[in-house]
């Protein structure tokens, strides 16, 4: 039995346009680990990636507390970008709402590329971000005041964020270390 097996995570992803090399990479980490991965999406119905590659969310972001076999919280919630995420992500009431009672209540809380822009805007970023190479999403987040960095992953307590697909690796590993190391609730 796997170290992490009773750990889940949520993974929420735009409704269409999403980074499928974020969300197939960070998936197949946390499965291999042992973690349980629930994949929701506003609508719940098959999506788009940006490769136009179709993927099927377990549901709907406004069911994220009913998913068969979670009891109470995630221990790890985690964003992933791609063009549709400006749609689809930002401005979604729901989302930050979940994000900041997770991490209230213990849970990490993750985010890569064009998604960070959801936690910025929720105020649960305090620290540097790495530079993310979609213009309109630099753009977004030197308005909204952003301390932006050179790097691949940076990661200030519970709260990880990844440049992008380009991260994938490192970011998998930053989140799986702090949900084997930390107590997450």
């Amino acid at each position: 039995m796997s170290k992490l097996s009773g750990r889940n995570a949520l993974i929420i992803i735009p409704k269409n346009q999403f980074c499928e090399e974020e969300l197939y990479g960070i998936t197949y980490a946390l499965k291999q680990a042992g973690v349980r991965v629930v994949v929701l999406s506003k609508s719940g119905q098959e999506a788009l990636s940006m490769n136009r590659k179709k993927y099927k969310p377990d549901g709907m972001v406004v069911d994220w507390n009913k998913q068969a076999g979670i009891d109470g919280k995630y221990h790890v919630v985690i964003l992933v970008g791609g063009k549709g995420a400006r749609k689809s992500l930002l401005d979604d009431p729901i989302i930050p709402q979940i994000l900041t009672d997770h991490y209230r209540s213990g849970s990490v809380i993750g985010a890569l590329g064009s998604a960070i822009i959801v936690l910025m805007r929720a105020s649960l970023i305090l620290g540097e971000i790495p530079l993310l190479r979609e213009e309109l999403a630099k753009k977004e987040l030197e308005a909204l005041g952003a301390v932006c960095i050179d790097t691949l992953v940076t990661s200030e307590g519970r709260i990880v964020l990844g440049q992008g697909a380009n991260a994938v690796k490192k970011f998998s590993q930053t989140i799986l270390d702090l949900i084997n190391v930390k107590n997450v609730f």
